[in-house]
């Protein structure tokens, strides 16, 4: 799980979102960012929490959020995951896991009494100055939205 805590400066980064765009932290400079990172796409859980981020996109906007998505897909899989479900925000094709490892969300997870490594569902709320205000760990994927805002 991670150490990254509220107060902490966020990790930089600079990543491919689904169409190749290269992202970067500082391109979100003066804005507020919602960033999560998600297991897999289009499974129920991450299009339950996608898809409610979605619904209250407008929300955000207004109140000065940016919204990226991060998981180990690959640009082809989030390309389908945003279309299919219509996410007005990027998702980022971490394949080398530079933003997961960087924000420690990569490890031993538990599944039907098996254990593998993954992606721990996890958001962090960035401020305009890159600075983590709030880290959620526990995340209700059908009411994630309310749980930021």
């Amino acid at each position: 799980m991670t150490t990254l805590k509220a107060g902490d400066k966020a990790p930089d980064f600079a990543v491919e979102d689904q169409d190749g765009n290269l992202v970067k932290l500082s391109d979100f400079k003066g804005k507020k960012l919602v960033l999560f990172f998600y297991p897999k796409a289009s499974t129920p859980g991450c299009t339950a929490e996608a898809c409610n981020l979605r619904d209250n996109w407008e929300v955000f906007k207004e109140k000065g959020y940016a919204i990226l998505g991060v998981s180990a897909d690959s640009k082809r899989r989030q390309t389908n995951f945003k279309t299919k479900n219509e996410l007005p925000f990027p998702l980022l094709a971490d394949e080398e896991k530079e933003v997961i490892n960087a924000y420690g969300v990569w490890g031993p997870k538990k599944f039907m009494g098996k254990e593998y490594d993954g992606i721990h569902r996890t958001t962090f709320v960035i401020d305009e100055e890159g600075k983590i205000e709030e880290v959620i760990g526990k995340v209700k994927t059908k009411d994630h939205a309310a749980q930021i805002l």
